[in-house]
């Protein structure tokens, strides 16, 4: 059987995948694209119906495609996967659906490495691996399979229908833990949440939006998270229209807060003592990023309307000023628990020396430390935009330049 060679294999058509696209082809690089679903087929198939971009449409998108519509509106989740596959035909993009990469091997007696494919064997000079990093669903083993309790992670909620009656538990507090959660509260169930060590930016400030602030104050360029801030999630939503998260407001409305899950055992949970600590931690990065707004505009005397109102925070409620230490599942009524707890990566198909002890990828931008192995789509793989769609493309640019340069190198001839 014969063996498709390529000079670039790109295994992902997510937003990474797309990108990268546009940049091998405007350097001239011969490649394809391997996807086992189909393009952005994660925003398809493992978001829940509402979800809409959580930045605007100005901003949340490639530099060479404005999507349809109001700039300053929050794409709808199917938006952002017709973007992609408009984007991918634009610049004809070579990519493969339904098919799936099982095995990367650096190839023993030449350059480049092995491709098994469910299609075929492909031998490829490069791989980019541009999966992302929603791979394999994060459930904690805390609540036995047995407990009497449906349990899902995030990316298998739909709507408020699917689940059974009853009352809900979301646990985590980031952008996906807070929308399900305010959107279940909403459909009339009563829901607890747990609510770890968050961030939670002001969705809007004297009419700019967060993402706008975090350009103006360079904060988008920051190359590395903060010391112990690798855990912290970012609690911001696009959700009706965009606002801001508070949690305290939240609870005024009906939904109970709790500190992070800690552990089960006979059927009750159990929380740590720290909810008044998060939300304080994330009360002062919300003041905090206020200040320096006002500061940037008092500096650059920008004519932007005061908003002494955005100050005010929540109203002091109950279930944090006694905050919930323990929960009988049953009594409170729970049938669902809904499990808002990241992904972990999945790498168990590239078989190449470009992972650290722990399973990471060892990386500087995307570049591996397996020469002809790189990565794409990672959260900070640059910097802190590299989660956006803008930062991703940015990624996938220096990606295929250095792909590029690599080339030049190697076709280098010294003069006779």
């Amino acid at each position: 059987m014969s063996v498709e060679k390529i000079h670039t294999l790109v295994v992902g058509a997510g937003q990474a995948g797309v990108a990268m696209s546009e940049h091998l082809g405007r350097n001239g690089i011969d490649y394809i694209v391997l996807e086992r679903g189909r393009i952005a087929e994660r925003w398809r198939s493992m978001r829940w119906d509402s979800l809409v971009a959580n930045g605007p449409a100005w901003h949340d998108r490639f530099p060479g495609m404005d999507f349809p519509g109001n700039p300053d509106a929050f794409v709808p989740k199917d938006g952002v996967a017709d973007y992609f596959e408009a984007y991918a035909e634009k610049h004809a993009a070579p990519i493969r659906c339904g098919v799936d990469v099982t095995k990367v091997e650096r190839l023993a007696d030449r350059p480049g490495f092995r491709v098994e494919t469910t299609a075929g064997v492909i031998e490829a000079l490069n791989v980019v691996a541009a999966t992302g990093p929603f791979q394999k669903p994060s459930i904690p083993p805390i609540v036995p399979a047995d407990a009497g309790v449906t349990q899902i992670h995030s990316s298998d909620y739909r709507n408020p229908s699917q689940l059974a009656e009853g009352a809900v538990l979301v646990v985590g507090a980031g952008s996906s833990g807070v929308q399900i959660a305010e959107e279940l509260m909403l459909s009339g169930r009563k829901v607890y949440l747990s609510v770890g060590p968050h961030d939670r930016p002001p969705r809007a400030y004297r009419g700019r939006d967060f993402v706008w602030w975090l350009g103006v104050l360079g904060k988008w360029d920051a190359q590395a998270q903060a010391p112990g801030s690798e855990h912290v999630t970012i609690a911001v939503s696009g959700a009706h229209g965009g606002k801001t998260i508070d949690f305290r407001r939240l609870a005024a409305q009906g939904m109970v807060l709790a500190g992070m899950t800690g552990s089960y055992s006979n059927g009750v949970l159990s929380f740590a003592d720290d909810l008044v600590r998060n939300l304080d931690r994330g009360d002062q990065n919300y003041l905090s990023l206020l200040d320096e707004a006002d500061a940037f505009v008092a500096r650059n005397a920008l004519n932007l309307p005061e908003e002494p109102d955005a100050r005010t925070l929540g109203p002091q409620v109950d279930c944090v000023t006694n905050p919930l230490r323990e929960l009988n599942l049953k009594q409170a009524g729970i049938t669902t628990i809904i499990w808002a707890t990241g992904f972990q990566s999945d790498y168990s198909w590239l078989k190449v020396d470009a992972f650290d002890a722990a399973g990471r990828p060892q990386h500087q931008r995307g570049v591996s430390a397996e020469k002809g192995i790189y990565f794409l789509g990672l959260p900070w793989l640059s910097g802190r935009g590299s989660s956006f769609i803008w930062g991703v493309w940015h990624d996938a640019k220096h990606v295929a330049d250095h792909i590029q340069i690599q080339d030049t190198y190697l076709a280098y001839a010294p003069a006779s």
